[in-house]
């Protein structure tokens, strides 16, 4: 993720938290994000237990639909 996409999704990150919750517990996924924090490479979204596949995918899901963010600079591991 470019350094811009970065500073926009860090700067709205504790409605980005409210989201991916919301969409994890329509999942009725039992993980839950506590916070996202940025490093040189892009973001770290931290959650409260293990995240099976499935909440990985809906992370990534939100992260990329995000209207903010240019998912052409966006990579995931």
């Amino acid at each position: 993720m470019s350094s811009k996409n970065i500073m926009k999704f860090i700067m709205n990150s504790s409605l980005h938290i409210t989201n991916i919750n919301r969409s994890l517990r329509n999942a009725k996924s039992e993980v839950l994000a506590d916070f996202i924090q940025s490093d040189l490479l892009g973001i770290m979204v931290v959650t409260n237990k293990m995240a099976l596949q499935l909440d990985l995918q809906i992370i990534k899901h939100y992260v990329r639909n995000t209207d903010n963010i240019n998912s052409l600079y966006m990579e995931v591991p």
